[in-house]
């Protein structure tokens, strides 16, 4: 194949699992960051604080930014991105938590059926 028939772009799946230890610290990075966004109008921030104070992967929502991981990988740019967060049972042995499954088994793009907070560059957060 030429470079001319070959596609530019390139999916990266990551899936993090991260562990909250300070539930306080995490939700009050999610404030100030809500407040520093003057974007945000009033009544979306009313809705963002309220929600972060009540669920640790609301709070992440905001704090995850994809575009934060490949901003300075030199010649890419970011063509879309979305993210998902949520609140899991995790068993660090269990086989369905092994680092090199096949993410096939979730579906077409890797993302699994349920309640997630989601998040997508160029629009608002939920």
């Amino acid at each position: 194949m030429s470079d001319s028939e070959t596609s530019r772009y390139v999916r990266v799946q990551v899936e993090l699992v991260l562990e909250v230890d300070d539930l306080e610290r995490l939700s009050a990075a999610a404030l100030d960051r809500i407040s520093a966004d003057e974007s945000m109008p009033d009544d979306e921030r009313a809705h963002a604080r309220s929600s972060v104070r009540e669920d640790e992967a609301e709070a992440l929502a905001y704090l995850v930014e994809p575009f934060d991981l490949v901003k300075e990988v030199p010649g890419v740019e970011l063509a879309q991105a979305s993210w998902t967060s949520e609140v899991i049972d995790y068993d660090p042995d269990a086989v369905e938590w092994g680092l090199d499954e096949d993410y096939e088994e979730d579906g077409v793009d890797g993302e699994e059926d349920g309640a997630a907070v989601e998040g997508e560059v160029g629009a608002g957060r939920v």
